[in-house]
């Protein structure tokens, strides 16, 4: 399953960059995230609660980032099972200055296995969306500031 968008936040290309590979700003911003530890250089351990519709999970796994353009883009690779199956997923984050702020371009795609791929199928291409949306919006939000 293919997801894609782009994102303006004003705040400078360096700034987002930053916070982008801040562990404290992934853990605050992943969505469902219960437990974020660092494990290596851009490795991460992490715990997620996921669900689609009524069908609902604990997800456990790792977040690894590679292929890092300093500061224009990255890969963002998630790896995680739970009891309902499993999920993975690869993301390009692109970074380009657009006036005194950034325009973030996220592009991805994601493959999810067992119940929820079963039960949710319908839902999945929705719910991806609106979990980046929520993600980035987060991202904005603690960029932005006040």
């Amino acid at each position: 399953m293919k997801v894609q968008g782009r994102y303006d936040v004003d705040s400078p290309r360096d700034s987002v960059w930053r916070g982008l590979l801040s562990p404290e700003t992934l853990a605050g911003c992943i969505p469902g995230c219960e437990a974020f530890e660092e494990t290596g250089p851009n490795r991460y351990r992490v715990v997620m609660k996921v669900g689609v519709g009524a069908v609902r999970g604990t997800y456990s796994g790792e977040v690894w980032l590679s292929e890092i353009d300093e500061p224009s883009s990255f890969k963002m690779t998630v790896a995680a099972q739970g009891r309902g199956g499993s999920v993975r997923g690869e993301g390009l984050l692109s970074l380009a200055e657009r006036g005194a702020g950034t325009a973030l371009t996220a592009e991805g795609d994601a493959q999810v296995t067992g119940v929820v791929a079963r039960v949710g199928q319908r839902l999945l291409g929705g719910v991806s969306k609106t979990l980046m949306d929520r993600f980035f919006g987060c991202l904005k939000g603690k960029l932005e500031g006040p």
